[in-house]
C-alpha cells in the first residue's frame, strides 16, 4: 500500500530550527525588539556573505524587493522591462505597481529559463531592464543575459526569488546584475516562518536608496526625501532566517540527491519528460518540474493516491486576466504555452526519504497509465 507523500513539508524544517529560534524570540521579547535592530543586520552581513555580494537590504517580501530593485535604479513610468513569460505574477507586478511595462519573451524549451534571442528581438527605445527569472533553482542563462545588456546599455535585475544557493558559469544567483531581488516565503529553499525578501546588490547607492525607499522614503525619521513605502524586515523573521541559512547547503544537498533519485526511479516512465539541468548549472532544486501527456488526468490520479504535487504555473503571465490589457493573444510564445497544459511538480523538499521518492515514482507510473486509458 502506497504511503501518502505531502507536496512540501515545512514543519520538519521547522523542527529542525524551533529551539535556537524560539530561544531568539525570546530575547526579542524582553528587549521589546521587533522591527531591524542587530538581528536584522547580522542576517544582512551573514547572507551578504553567503551570496558573495557587498550589500543586503531585507525586506517585507519578494514582490516588494523586486519593486524597491526597480524603483533604486530609476525605473519608472513608461519604462519597459523585458521578463519571460513564464514566471510567477509577482515578476510582472512588482513593475506595473510603479508604472513600468513588463515586456514578456519565451523560454527555452530544455530548461524553461528565459530565451536570450527572444530577449535581444524585444528590446526597443523604451526598454530599460531585463529581468531574467532563476526558476525552479537553475540560474538563468547569464553569460548570455549580460552581454546584451552591455551591448543596449541595459541593467539586469535578478528576479533570484527561487535560487537561494544556485549558480551557473557566471556566478551565484543574486551576485549576477546590479541588483537582485529575492522572497524568502516559508516554501522557499530559504523560507521565513511568514512573508520575508531581501534585495541584493555591490552598489552602496543602490543599497542606501532600496534602504530609504522602504522606510517611507527617509533615511532620518520624520525626513522624507522621497515617497517611499513600509516593507522592513521583522526581526522575528531574520532570527528564523539566521537559522536556517546555517542549515541551507545541507538542505540543498539533499534537495539534488532527491533529484538524483527521481531521475532513477522516472527514467523509461512513457509519455514523462524528465527536468534538464542547463550545462554550467548547479541546480538546487526549489521544485522538480515534469512534463507529463494528459497532466490533468495524471494531477487526479496522483491526488487520489494521496501524492502532493503542485503547478507552477498554469497559466503563462501574458494570458492572465491582469495583463490582458497588453493585449497578448494565445499562441504569441509559444514554448512556454505548451509548457504550461504539461508542467507538473512532483514534491520536493529536504525531508524527503527514500520510501517518499519511490510511492511518488509508482504513483506517477500509475496514473500516468491510467490517464493514457482515459484519453
Amino acid at each position: 500500500m502506497s504511503i501518502p507523500v505531502p507536496f512540501l513539508d515545512l514543519a520538519a524544517q521547522q523542527a529542525e530550527v524551533a529551539d535556537e529560534v524560539i530561544a531568539v524570540w525570546r530575547d526579542q521579547l524582553t528587549a521589546a525588539s521587533f522591527i531591524g535592530g542587530p538581528e536584522v543586520e547580522a542576517f544582512e552581513h551573514e547572507y551578504a556573505e553567503y551570496i558573495g555580494v557587498e550589500h543586503v537590504v531585507g525586506v517585507s517580501n519578494g514582490t516588494d524587493a523586486l519593486e524597491l530593485a526597480y524603483r533604486s535604479i530609476g525605473v519608472g513610468p513608461g519604462d519597459e522591462i523585458i521578463m519571460p513569460a513564464n514566471t510567477f505574477i509577482a515578476t510582472a507586478e512588482a513593475a506595473s505597481r510603479i508604472g513600468a511595462v513588463p515586456v514578456f519573451v519565451d523560454v527555452d524549451d530544455d530548461h524553461l529559463l528565459i530565451d536570450p534571442e527572444a530577449v535581444e528581438a524585444a528590446i526597443t527605445s523604451r526598454t530599460k531592464v531585463i529581468t531574467p527569472v532563476h526558476l525552479f533553482g537553475q540560474t538563468a542563462p547569464m553569460e548570455r543575459i549580460t552581454p546584451i545588456a552591455d551591448k543596449y546599455g541595459l541593467d539586469v535585475v535578478e528576479d533570484a526569488a527561487q535560487s537561494q544557493g544556485a549558480s551557473g558559469s557566471a556566478g551565484r544567483a543574486g551576485a549576477l546584475g546590479r541588483v537582485a531581488a529575492t522572497s524568502f516565503y516559508p516554501g522557499k529553499n530559504l523560507g521565513a516562518a511568514g512573508d520575508a525578501g531581501a534585495v541584493m546588490t555591490d552598489d552602496p547607492d543602490v543599497a542606501a536608496q532600496v534602504r530609504k525607499l522602504a522606510c517611507h522614503g527617509s533615511s532620518t525619521k520624520y525626513v522624507h526625501a522621497s515617497i517611499g513605502m513600509n516593507a522592513r524586515l521583522d526581526a522575528v523573521q531574520a532570527a528564523v532566517l539566521r537559522a536556517k541559512l546555517r542549515r541551507l547547503d545541507t538542505w540543498n544537498a539533499a534537495r539534488c540527491e532527491a533529484a538524483r533519485r527521481y531521475g532513477e526511479l522516472l527514467e523509461g516512465i512513457d509519455g514523462v519528460r524528465l527536468p534538464a539541468v542547463r550545462p554550467g548549472n548547479e541546480d538546487v532544486w526549489h521544485l522538480y518540474v515534469i512534463r507529463v501527456d494528459g497532466r490533468d488526468r495524471v494531477v487526479t490520479q496522483l491526488g487520489a493516491a494521496d501524492i502532493g504535487v503542485g503547478i507552477h504555473y498554469p497559466t503563462p503571465v501574458h494570458l492572465t486576466a491582469a495583463y490582458s490589457r497588453l493585449g497578448h493573444s494565445r499562441g504569441e510564445f509559444p514554448v512556454a504555452e505548451k509548457a504550461a497544459g504539461e508542467i507538473l511538480s512532483l514534491p520536493m523538499f529536504p525531508h524527503l526519504t527514500r520510501d517518499h521518492l519511490q510511492a511518488v515514482a509508482n504513483a506517477l507510473q500509475n496514473a500516468v497509465l491510467a490517464a493514457r486509458r482515459a484519453a
